[in-house]
């Protein structure tokens, strides 16, 4: 496949950009988005700051080797792939989405860094990686390898979400039905299992050098540790009372560490359905997205026929009505408020396939939200805990939920969150 090179003013570094036509337009825009980077970031919580903005970080868009292992995106850029293959599927349907920037290998320290200073400029000062291991390694670390190697990463504070669930064929985009079909069959491509020597011995020792730097996000001291599968940990020890003893053993070594102990938080959907979950000593409950809250879509269905398109604000007032029960049912809990940019996972699928998305999602729905998300901090955050609003997600492309800037909405997003949370917008959108 054909390659193109793009050279950034103050980085002589080359970065691969596939199918990238655009880039000699867009450059100055570029240069000016760059140009904002020297503002002061914005302190995180424990550091005496009003608002902690976390953004979700899909670390995909990379040429991970073990995306041969695992049979997918045979093109070398990760899900770049689905990405740029994506076409619209009705009328109306808008794809496939264009990032401003080229669609660059994001396991090079040079694009995170750049992505670092364009987050902090617009007052997003916590970015939260999709971390996982498969079999016995780590998969995709190559993106926060990359943050943790940038001359600026110490700007920005992040945490690590272990997401721990299967490898099947949810990012393979020939394939219409992800969850088991009709006949009970479902393509499992890797496990997430792991043993409990493996947790003790490799993974907790893993977790404890990523907490031991300096820009790690802690909460009260105690670092931040999201799983998106509760419920797989449940499966893979047996119980919730074997996998509380592994979290136990998991927090007495941060303590030998020199941390107060762990700030472990659950996925909303695993603490809303599963009894089990609940029973765990946990310190707080995040949602990942909105579907969580108001599913009108999925991945994981087997038909999509005759599912309808959902309005990005409705959808958000649904999202933030049933969010408000939740928190009622359970008032000793620590919930966190969610901003998800939008949906339409129609990459992922074959082009016969459409799966509902949200429509209308401007950026100014979006910025109405955020207002929205900040008010539920103001007035549901517990002593001692932090003012934080997670977004989703910085980078899902093939979600439709991205803060980055593209050809559609500009710099758009990314000055929503400006406009609420401080800081300053970036360049004009076109």
């Amino acid at each position: 496949m054909a390659q193109n090179f793009i050279f950034y003013s103050h980085i002589k570094q080359k970065i691969f950009s596939v199918k990238n036509s655009f880039a000699s337009t867009i450059l100055p825009t570029l240069l000016c988005f760059c140009a904002y980077a020297e503002t002061e970031e914005p302190q995180a919580q424990g550091s005496g700051g009003s608002y902690d903005v976390a953004a979700y970080v899909w670390p995909a868009y990379q040429p991970e080797k073990r995306w041969a292992e695992f049979g997918l995106f045979k093109d070398g850029t990760g899900e770049w792939e689905n990405v740029y293959k994506a076409r619209p599927k009705k009328t109306g349907h808008k794809q496939p989405y264009v990032p401003l920037g080229g669609y660059e290998p994001e396991d090079n320290p040079i694009v995170a860094a750049r992505k670092i200073d364009a987050c902090l400029a617009a007052g997003i000062n916590v970015l939260i990686c999709d971390w996982y291991w498969h079999e016995g390694k780590p998969f995709l670390e190559g993106s926060l390898n990359a943050f943790l190697k940038a001359p600026n990463n110490e700007r920005m504070k992040f945490a690590i979400m272990w997401a721990n669930h299967a490898i099947d064929d949810l990012w393979e985009r020939t394939v219409p039905v992800k969850c088991q079909d009709k006949h009970g069959r479902q393509n499992i491509r890797s496990k997430p299992d792991v043993t409990s020597e493996a947790f003790k011995n490799v993974l907790v020792p893993r977790f404890i050098e990523f907490f031991k730097k300096p820009n790690y996000y802690k909460i009260g001291g105690k670092p931040l540790f999201q799983i998106f599968a509760t419920h797989n940990l449940i499966t893979c020890f047996g119980s919730a009372e074997k996998v509380q003893l592994e979290l136990d053993y998991f927090e007495n070594k941060a303590k030998e560490a020199g941390f107060p102990g762990l700030e472990i938080q659950v996925k909303c959907d695993d603490f809303k359905w599963s009894p089990d979950v609940r029973k765990l000593k946990i310190a707080g409950v995040f949602y990942y997205n909105w579907l969580e809250l108001d599913p009108f879509s999925s991945s994981y269905w087997q038909d999509y026929a005759g599912k309808p398109d959902k309005n990005y604000k409705l959808w958000g007032e649904t999202v933030y009505e049933n969010f408000a029960k939740l928190a009622k049912e359970y008032p000793d809990v620590q919930f966190y408020a969610n901003v998800t940019c939008g949906w339409d996972t129609n990459p992922r699928f074959p082009q016969g396939v459409y799966v509902p998305v949200a429509t209308g999602n401007t950026p100014e729905r979006f910025e109405y939200f955020l207002r929205k998300a900040k008010a539920w901090a103001d007035e549901n955050t517990r002593a001692g805990k932090p003012k934080l609003i997670v977004i989703n997600a910085l980078n899902e492309w093939t979600k439709g939920c991205v803060l980055e800037p593209d050809t559609r909405n500009g710099y758009g997003f990314l000055n929503a969150v400006a406009r609420v949370f401080g800081a300053h917008g970036q360049a004009s959108a076109k």
